[in-house]
C-alpha cells in the first residue's frame, strides 16, 4: 500500500512538472489561452458597462424628483456618445503609434482581425475585445462628470463635453500611461485607473462645477449649505451595490489575462482587495458620521464604499487584505474632508463625485508606493500633477467653448421648474 502511494505521488508529481512542456507542445494550448483571455475580458467589460446603470441609479436617487428623468436620459446618452467618440478618435489617440510619448496616431479604430485569424495570437486579445474593454472605461470617466453637474447643466452642453472628453482629453492622458507614453516610461503605476479614469473625470467635474455655479438655493445668503433632499435613497443604495459589483470587472479585468495560474491567483487577489477596500470605506464612514454628526449618514456611508473602491483601483494586486481595508478606509476619510472643503468653497457637487473620484483617486494613486516596491512616491506625485494640469486645461477649454456656443446652464425658470420639464417634457414619477 505504501509503495503504491509513493508510486502514485511520483507519477502525479512528474505530471505536474511535465504539464507546461505538454501544453507548449500542444498546438491547441495557445488557442485555449487566447479563448480564456477573451472570454474573461469580455465578461469583465460587460460588468464595467453595467456600472453605467449603477451611476444612473445613484444619480437619479441623489437629485430632486424634478430632475430624475433627465438624469436617466443623460446616463444612457453619455454611454452611447462616449463609445462613438472613442471609436472615431479616442482609441487611436490612446493606443496608436506614439508621437514623442505624448499622443497616439490620429484616426478611427480599424479593428483588423486578419493577423489573429491567420494564427498570430501573441496579442492575447482580439482587437475588438481590447477596444470594447477600453471603451467602457472612458464611459465611466464621463459618468463621473454627469453626477456632479446634475440639475443645472444643459443636456446638449453635457453631450458635447462628453464627446470632447472621450475623443480627446481622456485618450491623450491615457496614452501617457496605458498607451506606453512618457509617464509609463517614467515608472508611473495606475493599474486600473484611480488617476487615468477617476481623477480625470473628477478634474473635469470640478472645472464644470466652478463654471456652472451652485444650484439655486443650495447655499443661503450667508453661504451656509442647505440640504436638498434626494429623491430616493433606495435608488442610491442600489446604484452603489451595482457599482461595487461592476468594480470587480473594472479592477479584475485590468489583469487582461486569465490563461495561467499566476493570472488566476492575481485576479482572485484583486477581487478580494477590491471588496476589502470598499468594506473599509463603509465601516469608517459609519463610525465617522456617528462621531461627527451624532447619527448615521447613509449617503456618506455609500460614498465611503465608492471612495474605498476608487482608492484601491490604482494598485489592487500588491496589498494584503488588511492593507486594502486601510487604503479604502483612508480614502473614505479623504473623501469626507474633500466634501467639507467643497461646501466651504460654496461648490455644489450633487452626488459627491469630486470628493469620491478626484480626492480618493489622488490618494489611491499616491498610496501605490506604500505596497508596490517598484513604485516611487515621487513618480506617482508627478503623474498626479501632470494629469491634473492637462485635465484642468483641457476641461476648461471645452467648457468655455460650450459656454460661448450653446450655453452650459439652464435658465432660471427652467431650473426652478426642474430639468425634467425643461428638457425632457415629462416627469420620471407620475402619481395620477
Amino acid at each position: 500500500m505504501k509503495r503504491t502511494l509513493i508510486s502514485t505521488s511520483f507519477v502525479a508529481g512528474a505530471a505536474l512538472l511535465l504539464a507546461p512542456h505538454a501544453l507548449a507542445a500542444d498546438p491547441t494550448a495557445a488557442e485555449t489561452g487566447f479563448l480564456l483571455n477573451n472570454l474573461f475580458v469580455l465578461l469583465c467589460g460587460a460588468l464595467v458597462m453595467f456600472m453605467a446603470a449603477g451611476f444612473a441609479m445613484l444619480e437619479a436617487g441623489m437629485v430632486r424628483s424634478k430632475s430624475v428623468a433627465t438624469i436617466c436620459m443623460k446616463n444612457i446618452s453619455l454611454y452611447a456618445l462616449a463609445g462613438i467618440a472613442f471609436f472615431l478618435s479616442g482609441y487611436s489617440l490612446m493606443y496608436g503609434d506614439s508621437v514623442a510619448g505624448v499622443i497616439g496616431s490620429v484616426g478611427m479604430w480599424q479593428g483588423d482581425d486578419k493577423a489573429v485569424l491567420a494564427g498570430d495570437l501573441s496579442g492575447n486579445l482580439a482587437p475588438a475585445t481590447d477596444w470594447f474593454f477600453q471603451m467602457v472605461f472612458v464611459a465611466t470617466a464621463a459618468s463621473v462628470v454627469s453626477g456632479a453637474l446634475a440639475e443645472r447643466v444643459r443636456f446638449w452642453a453635457f453631450a458635447g463635453f462628453t464627446m470632447l472628453l472621450a475623443g480627446l482629453i481622456y485618450p491623450v492622458i491615457g496614452h501617457w500611461t496605458w498607451g506606453g507614453g512618457w509617464l509609463s516610461e517614467l515608472g508611473f503605476v495606475d493599474f486600473a485607473g484611480s488617476t487615468i479614469v477617476h481623477s480625470v473625470g473628477g478634474w473635469a467635474a470640478l472645472v464644470g462645477t466652478v463654471l456652472l455655479g451652485a444650484r439655486r438655493g443650495r447655499f443661503d445668503k450667508n453661504g451656509r449649505p442647505r440640504v436638498m433632499l434626494p429623491s430616493s435613497l433606495p435608488y442610491v443604495t442600489l446604484g452603489t451595490f451595482v457599482l461595487w459589483l461592476g468594480w470587480f470587472g473594472f479592477n479584475g479585468g485590468s489583469q487582461l489575462s486569465f490563461s495561467s495560474i499566476a493570472d488566476a491567483v492575481a485576479v482572485a487577489n484583486i477581487f478580494v482587495n477590491t471588496n476589502a477596500a470598499a468594506a473599509g470605506g463603509v465601516v469608517v464612514m459609519a463610525a465617522a458620521s456617528q462621531f461627527v454628526l451624532g447619527r448615521l449618514d447613509l449617503p456618506l456611508i455609500l460614498n465611503g464604499a465608492l471612495a474605498g473602491l476608487v482608492s484601491i483601483t490604482a494598485e489592487p494586486v500588491a496589498p494584503t487584505i488588511w492593507q486594502a481595508m486601510l487604503i479604502g478606509a483612508a480614502g473614505a476619510l479623504v473623501m469626507m474632508a474633500a466634501a467639507r472643503l467643497l461646501e466651504t468653497l460654496k461648490l455644489d457637487d450633487v452626488v459627491g463625485a469630486v470628493p469620491v473620484h478626484l480626492a480618493a483617486g489622488i490618494w489611491g494613486t499616491l498610496a501605490v508606493a506604500l505596497t508596490n516596491a517598484e513604485a516611487s512616491f515621487a513618480v506617482q506625485a508627478v503623474g498626479v500633477l501632470a494629469v491634473g494640469i492637462v485635465a484642468i486645461v483641457g476641461s476648461l477649454a471645452a467648457w468655455l467653448l460650450l459656454k460661448v456656443t450653446v450655453g452650459i446652464r439652464l435658465g432660471r425658470e427652467q431650473e426652478d421648474s426642474g430639468a425634467d420639464l425643461a428638457e425632457v417634457g415629462l416627469r420620471a414619477h407620475n402619481f395620477s
